[in-house]
């Protein structure tokens, strides 16, 4: 019988209630360094803030918008341009087919209710990537008509100024230029009248 306070003896003269406990100790201490050695190597893996910060939808008031009016924001690191379209614009775009590459946008990227004539969900309002399909330069955003440095029958739309190469307010691309295809519309979706959120489709 083992009185309390006393140690617990085997035959051979070890004192197995010790051994007990700093075996428990040794492994509950080497059970908790394998987690802490292991946790960097599973947060790696994780994306970090800023990753899911770049990747996740952005919500624009859209609210103070005015006709003519480009505004950009940035979604994945890449600026959104955020048109509101003239209605004369919006008639000159027919009149260009003939000068486009792609007019009917059937080699270029947009959300499927966005492949029509205005390249956009509601006809006054482009989303737009601002990023050439060229070599991805910012192109510009031209809506005067005519300019002295672009010629007569230019009617608006965006000029790259490093190759040259031009797009429709539309965002479709003229031919005999560098740019392979029309600008890319995003993944997009209106919250309500003047809410719209870029990244996501509805």
């Amino acid at each position: 019988m083992v009185c309390k306070g006393e140690y617990q003896m085997s035959e051979n003269g070890v004192d197995t209630s010790k051994r007990w406990f700093l075996t428990k100790t040794a492994s509950v201490v080497g059970a908790t360094g394998a987690v802490l050695a292991a946790f960097p190597f599973i947060s790696s893996m994780q994306p970090s803030e800023k990753a899911q910060a770049a990747g996740a939808p952005v919500e624009v008031d859209i609210s103070k918008l005015e006709t003519g009016q480009m505004i950009r924001v940035m979604w994945r690191g890449k600026p959104v341009w955020i048109v509101q379209r003239t209605k004369e614009s919006l008639d000159s775009l027919a009149k260009l087919e003939p000068k486009l590459r792609d007019p009917k946008s059937e080699e270029s990227e947009q959300p499927e209710p966005a492949k029509n004539e205005y390249r956009s969900y509601k006809p006054e309002i482009l989303v737009a990537l601002g990023v050439c399909t060229h070599l991805g330069c910012a192109p510009t955003y031209r809506p005067e008509v005519a300019p002295a440095d672009l010629g007569p029958e230019w009617l608006g739309g965006f000029f790259c100024p490093c190759h040259g190469s031009s797009f429709d307010l539309a965002g479709r691309v003229y031919k005999g230029v560098p740019a392979p295809r029309n600008l890319d519309i995003p993944p997009h979706q209106y919250l309500n009248d003047t809410r719209l959120l870029i990244g996501e489709n509805a």
